[in-house]
């Protein structure tokens, strides 16, 4: 989860403070965004999906890794560190301190109240600008609800939102069943709807 901050700063100023930094800090539009903890739900989520990829990528040219690495949208300038992150092939890595991911294919995020406005709106759209990623997924953490969203050859996007089955990561010719991905899961009961007033029947004479 994030915490916003008010002052703008430069590219060069978020690196530098970043590198002194104890906590992660993510640069979006010149503003320093503070991570923060996350919700029991949230880490169970990100927990299954690390696991189930790491599986099944195991001894492949793709590894998974969790939330630590940062990964760097040049085109747009954004920093961010992803709930999990995909990468092929050896990991090319800015100089900076600490090094940035240049080549994610795909990018998971784990939505919850705080984060899913800047997740869905926001960080997508930057991550759409990256040539390498080909697969941005949606988890929800409040209910059993994934998106997906794929590059097509020709550049636009497809978007596939699911509730039930399997979870499709084309770019990795692999699926994770959505009864894995929520297993230790405890969602909040929905309240049921109030209850409407019985109408009173009048007998009608003929």
């Amino acid at each position: 989860m994030l915490a916003r901050a008010t002052e703008r700063y430069s590219e060069a100023e978020y690196l530098a403070m970043e590198a002194a930094s104890p906590t992660k800090n993510e640069f979006l539009n010149g503003e320093i965004l503070a991570m923060a903890g996350s919700s029991v739900n949230h880490a169970l989520v990100q927990a299954a999906l690390l696991s189930g990829l790491i599986g099944r990528l195991r001894g492949g040219p793709c590894q998974a890794v969790g939330s630590d690495l940062r990964v760097h949208t040049a085109e747009t300038g954004l920093y961010a560190y992803p709930d999990l992150v995909v990468f092929c092939g050896a990991p090319e890595l800015s100089p900076t301190n600490p090094p940035s991911l240049l080549n994610p294919r795909v990018i998971i995020e784990v939505l919850s109240d705080s984060t899913e406005n800047l997740d869905r709106v926001v960080k997508v759209a930057h991550y759409r600008h990256r040539a390498s990623v080909q697969t941005i997924v949606l988890v929800d953490s409040r209910r059993r609800l994934v998106e997906i969203q794929t590059r097509n050859p020709n550049g636009t996007w497809t978007l596939d939102e699911r509730t039930s089955g399997e979870v499709p990561f084309a770019a990795l010719d692999l699926a994770i069943p959505f009864d894995e991905v929520y297993e230790r899961v405890t969602f909040e009961p929905v309240p049921p709807p109030a209850a409407q007033p019985k109408r009173r029947r009048r007998a009608v004479r003929g």
